[in-house]
């Protein structure tokens, strides 16, 4: 029988709600005044939740935690015993839902339901079961994984997903499409087919659950092959069988836009959807295969938009520096990386940063990913004349103070883009190169005059993109010797070295890691670098006098500091830097 009314201790834990949950855990004597102030002494470095920081000490269980967080709501505490042994089945309730947030029923009296999660300080939960079910809604506090035992046993794992039962409802003939004009109708029609419709939604909706960036959606000879990219790695997904790629390219094709006739020709649209009040961007694009055409879907969710410079994972020292530079009147500031290294978040964070309505400042990308408040935003449009340089060359016509240029591809470009900068106006702008003295190189070989390189760059900042190790399965970990030799950082030798790993739990789909940080290498340039870039001194050069002279902060030891404080590993750090290092 579940005992959900209050008891004594809990009617005093109301009277202490919201005391710190630190102050709550030494006060019940589970931790000693030295390990909280470790750990609030950790917490100011990770940003971490006082809790989980705690927990990656060895301080505290997270059932310990969790009776903690209950107290400082003043809500029940249930063990895996007192949970039932099922869950009442309620019909706007899915255990998608309940397993993705991590909730379950427990009891219901009249209008009343008592759900039981493992996170009550979720602002929102509350109030989406309330709309949804229409009850008064009571909470109740569980460990994660009782309460998921608890769902499976209600609902269990083995029946058919909901992949598998639409695919079940969907006809075999006809699906596979041909290649001459008498199939384009045919392929129209199937595409509006409510079967194939709910499949592309499914295969979308479970993208954005998943956190994912981007659907790749591949045909080889027997199979179609579905992938989802998280954390920047690509994990294979449950597929359509082969004879639905016709159907489900030509429904996606349909929804961004693009001639569903074209299949010899690559093409790129947009689709815009919303999934549980979030709206989420899809950028689309094709290209044709031996076997068919291969779709590539980024998601661009709209609720994330950008996060603040705070968020990004810059180090006290290398953030001050950085925002040093961004409020200064005029100049040019570069981020450089590959691809997906986070370049675009990392402006966009800037233009947050200084945007005031003293300032106008006007982006120009490809595309805007965005829609950022305040800030005139251009799309670049090649097939009309609107390239970065055409654009850039009109912008500085609008009397901007701040410029933003998505990214230097050519000579025209650079030297629009150095000549606003000498005019007063502060420029930022990414290039793809592996470090970032290499910047300034690049910036030569595009044929950019090295005097007026060294006069109008004021920094370059490098990054890259490392996972972060699950917090709900992170545990000590001993760095092997091979690693921290390769890593080439000499204090990595000086003792052996107890570092962090995940384990790997259903959070973190078993990989140990969960969500994304930067690590960075800031460059900034003085008088003396400018000598070397007048003179054109090699790359090498630059770089040896920026960590010698500036002390500059490269990315392994951006990342090798990052691995100490448990937030990444070390193989992590080798995997984005290693080909660069």
């Amino acid at each position: 029988m579940l005992n959900l009314r209050e008891t004594p201790r809990q009617r005093m834990a109301i009277s202490v709600a919201k005391l710190p949950l630190g102050q709550l855990l030494l006060d019940a004597g589970t931790i000693t005044p030295d390990i909280l102030r470790e750990a609030l002494a950790r917490q100011k470095t990770t940003r971490a939740h006082i809790g989980e920081v705690l927990v990656a000490m060895g301080a505290v269980s997270r059932d310990d935690v969790l009776r903690a967080v209950a107290q400082q709501q003043g809500l029940p505490y249930l063990t895996r015993d007192e949970l039932p042994s099922s869950v009442p089945v309620l019909k706007n309730l899915s255990p998608k839902y309940l397993r993705q947030y991590r909730v379950c029923p427990v009891a219901m009296e009249g209008s009343s339901l008592t759900v039981a999660t493992s996170d009550p300080a979720n602002p929102l939960l509350q109030d989406d079961l309330r709309q949804a079910l229409g009850l008064q809604i009571k909470l109740a506090v569980a460990p994660e994984d009782a309460i998921l035992d608890t769902i499976e046993r209600t609902y269990g794992a083995g029946a058919a997903s909901p992949l598998q039962r639409i695919v079940e409802g969907i006809r075999e003939e006809g699906v596979a499409g041909g290649e001459g004009e008498e199939d384009i109708n045919q392929l129209r029609d199937m595409a509006f087919e409510a079967p194939v419709v709910r499949l592309v939604n499914l295969l979308i909706e479970n993208a954005v659950t998943a956190e994912a960036s981007d659907i790749h959606i591949e045909p080889f000879e027997d199979t179609l092959r579905v992938r989802y990219r998280i954390d920047g790695i690509l994990f294979d997904q449950e597929a359509p069988p082969r004879r639905l790629q016709a159907a489900v390219t030509s429904r996606i094709k349909i929804m961004a836009e693009l001639n569903i006739a074209e299949r010899r020709l690559p093409q790129d649209g947009r689709i815009r959807v919303t999934l549980g009040g979030r709206r989420v961007d899809i950028r689309v694009s094709t290209i044709p295969t031996v076997y068919g055409e291969s779709i590539v879907m980024r998601l661009l969710d709209r609720s994330s938009i950008f996060l603040p410079l705070e968020k990004l994972g810059f180090s006290p020292d290398t953030r001050r520096l950085f925002e040093r530079l961004i409020a200064r009147p005029h100049g040019m500031l570069l981020a450089t990386g590959p691809t997906g290294s986070g370049k675009t978040t990392t402006l966009y964070g800037a233009l947050d940063k200084i945007n005031s309505p003293e300032k106008k400042i006007i982006t120009i990308e490809d595309p805007v990913e965005y829609q950022l408040k305040g800030i005139n935003q251009i799309a670049v449009k090649p097939k009309i004349g609107l390239s970065f340089a055409n654009g850039l060359r009109h912008i500085v016509r609008q009397d901007p103070d701040i410029v933003m240029v998505g990214e230097i591809r050519d000579l025209e470009t650079g030297e629009i883009a150095i000549q606003a900068a000498l005019t007063g106006h502060l420029v930022f702008s990414t290039l793809h190169t592996n470090d970032a003295p290499g910047a300034i190189t690049r910036l030569q070989d595009m044929g950019c005059e090295p005097y007026l390189v060294s006069s109008v760059l004021h920094g370059v900042l490098a990054q890259r993109l490392v996972r972060r190790i699950c917090l709900a399965c992170r545990a000590p970990h001993t760095a092997d010797l091979a690693d921290l030799r390769a890593l080439g950082i000499p204090e990595a030798l000086d003792e052996p070295q107890n570092l962090y790993k995940g384990a790997g739990c259903d959070q973190c789909r078993g990989t140990g890691y969960r969500g994304r940080t930067g690590i960075y290498e800031l460059f900034v340039i003085n008088e003396d670098v400018r000598g070397l870039i007048v003179r054109k001194a090699p790359t090498g050069e630059i770089r040896a006098h920026a960590i010698a002279e500036l002390g500059m902060v490269t990315l392994r030891e951006d990342g090798w500091a990052k691995a100490k404080l448990g937030i990444t590993t070390i193989d992590e750090v080798l995997r984005v830097t290693q080909e660069e290092e």
